[in-house]
């Protein structure tokens, strides 16, 4: 075998299909592909249609509409022959009256769409907010109950001022009883002959 033939042979993979497919090289990205269609920002197609919808639910659109109408009925009465571009059953203007209303309808079914799409978003979000201010209460909740369970074994300021009360009128109550009682010593000095005759 010559060296010419095994070079060829080295670099071109075995198999009729490998051959005459090209490699793929995986550590550069794909060439963009060719489109018949024009492409678009869906986004920015849909921020175009929530304006349009919310012009078209304006007052003010109403009243354009409404001038443009008398106006292009007004021209097609009033103006001369030659320069009336819509005659009387006013055809013209029924087509792009209906032309209009064909795109519209289109546009603001887009923008209702995206609005129940962003109120969906909302509403999983105030879900899951509600789910985690519940989680929250529920656990201080528990803790809070921890806590009197706790404090029911501990000894507060009001129970040990009502328990210091109650040893201050016990005392008193003694002392008063006391007074009453004599001891012997106190009887030594109180009658002194009897204890001399006791003698």
């Amino acid at each position: 075998m010559t060296p010419e033939r095994e070079s060829t042979r080295e670099r071109t993979p075995a198999g009729a299909t490998a051959a005459s497919r090209p490699r793929a090289r995986l550590d550069q990205p794909r060439p963009p592909r060719r489109r018949i269609l024009p492409e678009w920002d869906p986004e920015a197609f849909g921020r175009l249609s929530e304006k349009i919808a919310r012009f078209l639910g304006t007052g003010r659109f109403i009243v354009w509409m409404t001038i443009v109408i008398i106006a292009w009925v007004v021209w097609n009465i009033a103006a001369p022959r030659q320069l009336r571009f819509d005659q009387y059953p006013f055809i013209f203007l029924t087509l792009m009256l209906s032309l209009q209303a064909s795109y519209a309808a289109p546009l603001i079914l887009l923008a209702q769409n995206r609005q129940d799409d962003r109120d969906r978003v909302n509403l999983e979000q105030d879900r899951k907010q509600n789910e985690r201010s519940i989680a929250d209460t529920e656990y201080l909740t528990r803790e809070v109950a921890a806590l009197r369970m706790g404090l029911g074994e501990v000894a507060t300021r009001d129970w040990i001022r009502s328990e210091l009360q109650d040893l201050l009128k016990d005392l008193e109550e003694r002392r008063r009883h006391e007074s009453h009682v004599v001891f012997p010593a106190e009887r030594a000095e109180r009658s002194p002959g009897r204890d001399a005759d006791d003698r």
